[in-house]
């Protein structure tokens, strides 16, 4: 079990460190932002070493708010690669391409494939949502926000993502099979616009169900190989231990599930 960074923002790469070895996880998603303790091998490495816990994936800066970090779209996906090479992470998190990354999106399932091939990495590619507003829907992400049906090798799943976008994971997870390399353990609701980032258990999506799928060894023939990630929305904490105790319960409910009480 692995917590993301992303999960104590506005706190540092430092800070996750210590708050998920405080609380029994066994590794980390590093989401790479404008913060340079998130882009510098030597600093995951000393923290990993520091906190006894190796990085596990590496979440490329493909997010609208990180355009401006590390260049290019393609330039963001070869140093993530990298960089998951440098800290002994074996997964990079790619969100799909923005319709506007003209020269991008059109060949990036290829890309990613031929970035798999070169760099020995896998590449999971997320699930997005459809943006609304006054009741239409903007086609943001090409070809699709949904991965399922898209040629991408392996893909990540975020339920909470999947709550906005109004689909169910436990189909998404049960279809996906073995493409299925990487989860982001959260909830949500289907508000169509607002993505919650919730506890699991706390939304509607069926999370318990996909995890408990997840943990049968005879999931998608050979069982899941892949990182668990919880990515929780923290931020909104007012009182001391608020999120300590809500990414406890996140891991508790993922250790329930996953059969590894």
């Amino acid at each position: 079990m692995a917590l993301s960074t992303s999960s104590v923002y506005p706190m540092g790469v430092a800070e996750g460190f210590s708050i998920a070895e405080d609380l029994g996880y066994d590794g980390m998603e590093v989401m790479v932002t404008h913060r340079g303790d998130s882009q510098q091998a030597s600093t995951l490495n000393e923290l990993s070493w520091r906190f006894g816990l190796p990085v596990m994936a590496i979440h490329a800066p493909t997010l609208l708010l990180t355009q401006q970090v590390w260049g290019s779209a393609w330039d963001k996906l070869k140093r993530s690669a990298a960089l998951a090479q440098e800290v002994g992470a074996g997964v990079v998190v790619a969100h799909p391409p923005f319709r506007w990354q003209v020269g991008y999106a059109e060949g990036f399932a290829e890309g990613i494939s031929k970035l798999e091939e070169e760099t020995g990495v896998v590449f999971a590619v997320e699930n997005m949502y459809p943006w609304r507003a006054g009741g239409r829907e903007a086609t943001m992400y090409l070809p699709h926000w949904d991965p399922v049906d898209q040629p991408y090798p392996h893909v990540t799943w975020d339920f909470s993502h999947a709550a906005t976008a109004e689909a169910d994971s436990l189909e998404a997870v049960t279809a996906l099979g073995q493409r299925l390399r990487h989860v982001h353990l959260t909830d949500g609701w289907s508000n169509g616009f607002k993505d919650d980032h919730l506890i699991p258990g706390q939304g509607e999506q069926r999370v318990a169900e996909a995890m408990d799928l997840l943990a049968r060894p005879d999931f998608a023939e050979t069982g899941f190989n892949g990182v668990v990630a919880v990515e929780v929305a923290t931020r909104t904490a007012r009182n001391v231990g608020d999120r300590e105790r809500w990414l406890a319960e996140s891991l508790a409910f993922a250790r329930k599930h996953l059969g590894q009480e």
